[in-house]
């Protein structure tokens, strides 16, 4: 299916209204549970645990997308209801933390519900718009497409961060509320228009989705994902990438103001240079590194440089080198972008017109638990070694090891992937043998 420019970009609506919401959620509900509203930090961790904790769903949603079609579609529907049940669950959230005074059963269970209904929605339309990618785009246009439409999830980030501290301050509860409930309509609607009729409609697709039904969702788990060594290796793959780039998350702002001894407005800043290096290297990727060279190569050379630069910010460190420090949080967000531009690449080429539900739902689990993972090792390891020992730098340097390590083990076993070998794929290649 063709698309002309201006429906391209339609498109890119639906992933800057991800970002959006991502950011009102981690950013700004995190900050006012915290500290306007007195929770306990360990009970704020865990409510926004959950979208993660719930993400091994995408595969069984996946599935579903790909076999069950709704009025003859399989992704528009889908999308536009994950969508509506995010916006309601951060709704629900704000609406019951500004009607209490203090925190009680009730009030937990329902913002236990709510951010549950958040990472439901959430998960169900980021991994059907995927899927919706793999259906849209074809042969070189994947690698672009899918490259950019993560930088407009970046850019809406990015605005939310800026535009909505803005709307916030000063700080009133129900200004907060309406600030949500507007952001949140605003981005469905948004999503209406970014979604409408992007779907293809080839007649192929209702026959793609009796294929898809004719095998129960558990036997099509345990023949074609679990059973498939290639799968399995791309999965371990996807966590280690995740683990050992994005662990970093939580570490480096604190390793900037203990170990460099930065100020709080100059280690403000470092989000925005490593955001910077990521948004670049993305952009640079999915225009011409991965045409040219292939996803595998820029894979590759984003490993290596994060483990150069891993282990650049340890000396940074130890040596009090501020100016390298900032120069190295840069190369880190090429690292990053890098990385995440061929490995988002060679996801959207891992799938079949029958099963880019399933197969984007599997690659989602990686990711969001390598995420979940990354943080809660990271912190956990900071803050052991640093009771046993007392030292930042030997803390944190070792966690920025440990990562060097991660990058270094995903690097060794990305030689032994080899996705034209997947057993999913064996239906294309019968098809379409110079497809892959």
């Amino acid at each position: 299916m063709k698309s002309s420019f201006f429906e391209q970009l339609r498109l890119a609506g639906f992933p800057l209204g991800l970002g959006l919401v991502s950011v009102l959620v981690s950013g700004t509900l995190n900050r006012v549970m915290i500290v306007e509203m007195n929770i306990p930090a360990s009970l704020v961790g865990l409510f926004f645990a959950l979208p993660l904790l719930i993400s091994p769903l995408r595969i069984w949603l996946g599935y579903r997308s790909d076999a069950y079609p709704i009025w003859g579609l399989r992704r528009e529907p889908l999308i536009l209801f994950g969508s509506l049940l995010a916006g309601l669950g951060v709704s629900g959230a704000t609406l019951a933390l500004v009607q209490t005074k203090s925190l009680s059963a009730l009030i937990v269970g329902m913002l236990v519900l709510a951010f549950v209904a958040y990472g439901f929605g959430k998960n169900l339309s980021s991994n059907t718009f995927e899927a919706l990618l793999a259906d849209k785009f074809v042969g070189d246009q994947r690698p672009r497409a899918v490259t950019f439409y993560k930088v407009a999830m970046f850019v809406g980030i990015m605005l939310g961060a800026l535009l909505l501290g803005r709307l916030l301050d000063p700080y009133a509860e129900m200004r907060l509320l309406v600030i949500v409930v507007s952001t949140a309509v605003g981005t469905f609607l948004l999503t209406i228009v970014s979604i409408a009729r992007q779907e293809p409609r080839e007649a192929a697709i209702q026959s793609e989705s009796q294929e898809a039904r004719g095998t129960a969702f558990w036997t099509t788990f345990k023949t074609m994902i679990w059973a498939d060594p290639q799968i399995r290796r791309f999965f371990i793959f996807v966590m280690l990438t995740v683990i050992g780039t994005l662990a970093q998350d939580v570490l480096l702002e604190p390793y900037a103001a203990l170990v460099l001894n930065m100020s709080v407005g100059e280690t403000t800043r470092l989000t925005a240079i490593w955001g910077a290096g990521t948004l670049l290297s993305m952009g640079a990727a999915g225009a011409w590194l991965i045409k040219r060279y292939g996803y595998v190569r820029v894979v590759r050379v984003g490993l290596l440089l994060g483990i150069l630069t891993f282990l650049g910010l340890i000396l940074s460190g130890a040596l009090e080198l501020t100016t390298v420090f900032l120069l190295l949080v840069f190369f880190l967000g090429v690292s990053t972008g890098l990385s995440a531009s061929g490995m988002l690449s060679a996801v959207i080429d891992f799938t079949t017109a029958e099963r880019a539900g399933l197969l984007m739902g599997v690659w989602g689990v990686a990711h969001n638990l390598g995420q979940a993972a990354g943080n809660l090792v990271s912190g956990t390891l900071v803050d052991i070694i640093r009771a046993l020992q007392g030292d930042a730098l030997t803390a944190y340097g070792l966690v920025f090891a440990l990562e060097a390590v991660l990058l270094l083990a995903a690097l060794w076993l990305l030689k032994d992937i080899k996705i034209s070998e997947a057993r999913i794929l064996a239906a294309l290649r019968q098809r379409e043998p110079d497809a892959l």
